[in-house]
């Protein structure tokens, strides 16, 4: 079954690593394309994220370098490997074809010129998130104990993303920054959130977040992230379907897609170690859905909520 992943963190690591790693089979990325290909991974997100601790004028510079690795050593040495540009690009993929879209985790990069975001518009990115877990000039993370919501250059960059079909992504921002993208966006996505209501962490959806967000006609696609599963213990597959389960008794079931936070995560589900393993997943999904709503899980739901018309993948 097709999958659709919309967080991966792959090209951090690549970008570390200095031109070390190899995207194919490098043992050290949990998205490799070899791992992509064993776990039916139709398309992959790619977040350009900036560390923290990376000076403020280096950090476009590093996220240029990210996307030189995307396109050099992900796309360059991968001609399997599909650059996803348009919306439309979804329903031209190949049998043997694995799509890559880039999306920005931050907008910390940019500082205040939105023109190093439109920069960023045309080399692919088609996801923003506002924030990490700090406060930036957009917004107050999930992390802030301030709690603001967006600033008046955040809410330019909502309607850059309104006005360009972009995502604009929740996962990461404080509550009120969550509401004010909510009320604003057009493209409204959490790209990697689980339930507050299950695992009592902030970077959690609340139930009267994630209802608002289907409301909107806006998707919550779940992690795999043990810390934002559950709040001790051995996670397991069972633990990750039951934020599956409460969303969709919140009114998601159509609205519900998959972000795994591979190569961003240093824990792991029991059996979900890694991209070859999302199989795992799935059967386990099978097990308490209709096929077809798995298949919205996985795949669908996000073609069906993409800016334009979806249609199901080869």
């Amino acid at each position: 079954m097709n999958i659709i992943d919309l967080h991966c963190d792959a090209l951090m690591k690549l970008q570390e690593a200095k031109g070390s790693l190899r995207f194919a089979d490098a043992n050290e990325l949990n998205t490799n394309k070899k791992r992509l290909q064993a776990g039916q991974v139709k398309v992959q997100c790619f977040a350009i994220f900036i560390e923290p601790d990376i000076k403020g004028d280096q950090k476009f510079q590093v996220a240029l370098e990210q996307i030189d690795y995307f396109y050099k050593e992900v796309l360059g040495r991968n001609p399997d490997m599909v650059h996803i540009k348009e919306w439309s690009d979804f329903d031209r993929l190949k049998l043997g074809q694995i799509g890559a879209m880039l999306t920005l985790e931050g907008v910390d990069a940019i500082g205040n010129d939105l023109a190093k975001l439109h920069i960023l518009y045309q080399l692919g990115v088609r996801s923003v998130g506002l924030t990490w877990n700090q406060a930036n000039l957009a917004a107050d993370g999930a992390g802030e104990p301030r709690g603001g919501g967006l600033t008046l250059f955040g809410k330019e960059i909502v309607e850059f993303n309104n006005q360009h079909q972009i995502l604009t992504d929740v996962s990461h921002l404080s509550d009120k920054g969550i509401w004010d993208v909510i009320e604003l966006a057009r493209y409204p996505i959490a790209s990697h959130s689980n339930a507050r209501a299950l695992c009592n962490h902030p970077r959690n959806l609340t139930d009267e977040q994630a209802k608002a967000m289907f409301t909107r006609g806006g998707l919550v696609h779940v992690v795999y992230n043990p810390p934002f599963i559950k709040e001790s213990g051995v996670v397991t597959i069972s633990d990750l379907v039951k934020h599956i389960d409460h969303f969709c008794s919140l009114g998601g079931v159509k609205q519900i897609g998959l972000g795994s936070d591979f190569d961003g995560i240093t824990a792991f589900v029991k059996d979900l170690e890694d991209a070859s393993k999302s199989h795992n997943l799935i059967n386990e999904l099978l097990k308490h859905y209709k096929e077809e709503e798995v298949r919205g899980f996985a795949c669908e739901n996000f073609l069906n909520h993409r800016p334009g018309i979806g249609v199901i993948l080869d």
